[in-house]
């Protein structure tokens, strides 16, 4: 009984085997054909057809696919045939191809062509000195140079690869993309032919006669002619580079903005803004930036820094002007970076070209004036003007008007004040070396001996006042038309008489340092970056196969080493040298093909 039992199990193993075999054939289509000669030549084409044209080409049909060319050699039991001369395949409406040069194999729907192939789709075409075709995958491949026309770009790599169900194609090494208005080069390039996107992965750069972009992962609309850039990505225009950590880019409207550790660079006036969101319009000469902005020249010395809330320049490069808005803090540094001199406004407008910087108090900065400090030297008044030299951006002078107020602390107590309707100084190496003050002034200072002892406190009125600087100190003062007051001694003096009306010292607001122009401010919340992922490495175009098991047929041109994977094909490209063994799959053979005519007709 169990000699039976296993018996049984046995039969039945082989019935399985037998119906899947029956199956497999049934699922694999004969390739029909039509031609107007039909031969044999066993001698050369053994187990073979040879079919011609005399009126009509030679017509194959397999399963949605139609084949159309000159001539062919069809090995009927192999479902394989070779097909040469003016070449056409058909496959429904989607897919169409031309080419020299065709093999189709009907059990594994593996094509190849070659010979100026062309294949078009609604949207594009290719073309390619060969092509392998892969019907179950529905995918197309080429690793010898192609070029792909869309309807506003031309598209060129060494290696191209379509995925017809995606319409996608992915272009690797040598990816060129011509358009009338830029050209992109890039490492690996994937696009998408309905829609006209196109994702750059790798270096890559799009170049106009305006800007150069350059990122190293991307997105751009070909159509639309706009993108999206991240990682390491910049735009160069011809006198700004604008660099993020995200970039976006329309080209028709000449608009750009950058999102996230943000950098726009002057090439010309030498000067970068930094913030975490910016905005460029080129056609406009303008830009904006705003979260932690802050504007800097890049003179190796005597750098000035302008922080505020935002910042906004326009003008053409010969003529920049630079206006910030809503608590601004400036910072000038000179050679020893001992003795910034720092300020603070409303308001700031700041001239490139004349090298005219203008503290205003708009009255959003509360009730507070303009200030500057210059060493121990404090000067407010209702606005301040400093005056630049533009070539080497060290400090010439500054005038305060209105209200104008200068204070300088006492080296041991006290502070020596001198107020008057308009200030005028004057720097010399970036530092306070005289000012003057005129209409309605008034003078409060500590006098002491030469111990350093206060002796008593000075107050005079006069109608001008001259004082000279030597290391940030009040050197000498000069009055003109003075009024003198009474010297009482400091005991006589009440602490509420020794300060002028309007007095107010405002130290603790110095900025000594470029991190104390943010001082007091929240890091802003960086805005989430939504990345551009690397694509999922592909499956290999071509599976591994047994030994026996060919994609095309034995008596392919293809040698099987060439059906494998592998990083690219030496065919001629330009004038290089033909230099593989794939040469052989493409020569003509009209020659041999007429000499079978000569053969026996079936």
């Amino acid at each position: 009984m169990k000699k039976i039992s296993a018996l049984r199990n046995i039969f039945s193993v082989l019935l399985c085997v037998i119906f899947f075999q029956v199956g497999m054939a049934q699922n694999s289509q004969e390739i029909n054909y039509e031609s107007d000669r039909t031969l044999k030549n066993e001698a050369r084409y053994p187990g073979a057809l040879i079919l011609s044209k005399i009126d009509n080409q030679v017509y194959f049909d397999h399963d949605g696919i139609e084949v159309w060319c000159d001539n062919a050699v069809f090995y009927k039991e192999a479902n394989f045939f070779k097909a040469y001369g003016n070449i056409r395949m058909q496959q429904g409406d989607s897919v169409s191809m031309t080419s020299n040069y065709a093999e189709y194999n009907g059990d594994t729907e593996f094509a190849f062509a070659s010979g100026k192939v062309l294949m078009k789709r609604p949207q594009t075409t290719l073309e390619t000195d060969s092509l392998f075709f892969d019907r179950l995958k529905q995918e197309a491949y080429y690793r010898s140079g192609g070029k792909v026309r869309d309807t506003a770009s031309v598209l060129t790599s060494r290696i191209g690869r379509y995925y017809m169900e995606q319409n996608k194609y992915s272009f690797v090494d040598e990816v060129v993309v011509t358009n009338p208005e830029y050209t992109i080069n890039s490492e690996q390039l994937d696009f998408y032919s309905e829609s006209g996107y196109a994702y750059l992965y790798g270096p890559s750069t799009i170049k106009s006669e305006t800007s150069t972009v350059y990122c190293e992962r991307g997105f751009y609309d070909t159509r639309a002619d706009n993108g999206y850039f991240v990682k390491n990505s910049r735009i160069d225009y011809e006198n700004r580079v604008l660099k993020g950590d995200s970039l976006y880019f329309d080209r028709e409207s000449s608009f750009a903005s950058a999102t996230n550790n943000i950098q726009v660079i002057d090439t010309i006036n030498q000067s970068k803004v930094t913030g975490h969101y910016a905005e460029v319009y080129r056609d406009k000469d303008s830009v904006f930036i705003t979260k932690r902005a802050l504007a800097a020249s890049l003179q190796e010395r005597d750098t000035l820094f302008i922080h505020s809330d935002t910042i906004m320049i326009t003008g053409k490069p010969e003529h920049r002007i630079i206006r910030g808005f809503y608590d601004v803090r400036i910072l000038k540094e000179d050679q020893t970076g001992e003795n910034p001199m720092s300020g603070r406004s409303d308001s700031i407008y700041s001239d490139q070209q004349s090298g005219l910087s203008k503290l205003i108090n708009l009255g959003r900065f509360g009730d507070k004036k303009p200030v500057l400090w210059s060493g121990l030297n404090q000067m407010s008044g209702d606005s301040i003007h400093l005056q630049s030299n533009p070539e080497t951006e060290q400090l010439d002078s500054l005038l305060v008007f209105d209200n104008a107020f200068l204070i300088q602390k006492d080296t041991i107590e006290g502070y020596n004040q001198l107020k008057g309707k308009i200030l005028t100084g004057y720097f010399e190496d970036n530092q306070l070396r005289e000012v003057i003050i005129d209409k309605n002034t008034e003078t409060l200072n500590y006098l002491r001996n030469d111990e350093g002892a206060l002796i008593s406190i000075n107050k005079t009125l006069a109608s001008y006042i001259r004082i000279l600087f030597q290391d940030q100190q009040i050197e000498f003062i000069d009055y003109l038309n003075a009024v003198q007051g009474k010297m009482p001694p400091e005991d006589e003096v009440p602490q509420n008489q020794r300060t002028l009306a309007g007095f107010n010292w405002r130290g603790d607001e110095r900025i000594i340092s470029k991190e104390g122009l943010f001082e007091g401010k929240p890091v802003p919340e960086l805005t989430k970056i939504k990345g551009i992922e690397m694509p999922e490495a592909p499956e290999e175009f071509f599976e591994e196969r047994e030994k026996d098991d060919l994609l095309l047929d034995q008596n392919s041109r293809l040698k099987p080493e060439i059906l494998k994977n592998r990083a690219k094909d030496s065919l001629k490209y330009k004038n290089e040298k033909v230099q593989d063994s794939l040469k052989d799959a493409i020569e003509p053979i009209a020659k041999p093909v007429k000499d079978t005519l000569t053969g026996n007709q079936e």
